[in-house]
């Protein structure tokens, strides 16, 4: 694992922030057995074959995760945004969020990177 993307989930302004990050970082590796983690941007992006395969973005109130490549992805309605291509679910403070979803579309998605 990447010291910078540590430091980054390790220094959000938000404990809770910090909680999701490092779980969506855990399902990321889950999914992608070689995944390669960088800072670029001033987030974390993790990528897959030299190709991004997820972002995870802080904001004042949300933990953003992007997965990359999710043309093909069927998505549950309302719960994502963004053009097809790359899709992201923005994750709020005590909100509900099924991992193993985000665990299975990552993986469906990154399987043809």
């Amino acid at each position: 694992m990447n010291q910078e993307v540590t430091d980054f989930i390790n220094n959000v302004n938000q404990p809770w922030q910090a909680i999701v990050g490092n779980q969506l970082r855990q399902i990321v590796h889950d999914s992608i057995p070689d995944v390669e983690e960088r800072i670029q941007y001033r987030k974390p992006h993790f990528l897959n074959n030299g190709k991004y395969a997820a972002v995870i973005s802080t904001a004042k109130e949300t933990v953003s995760f992007t997965i990359f490549n999710a043309a093909n992805l069927k998505l549950p309605e309302g719960l994502f945004e963004g053009p097809s291509e790359r899709k992201t679910i923005k994750i709020r403070d005590g909100q509900t969020v099924d991992f193993e979803l985000l665990t299975k579309l990552l993986k469906q998605a990154s399987s043809t990177l």
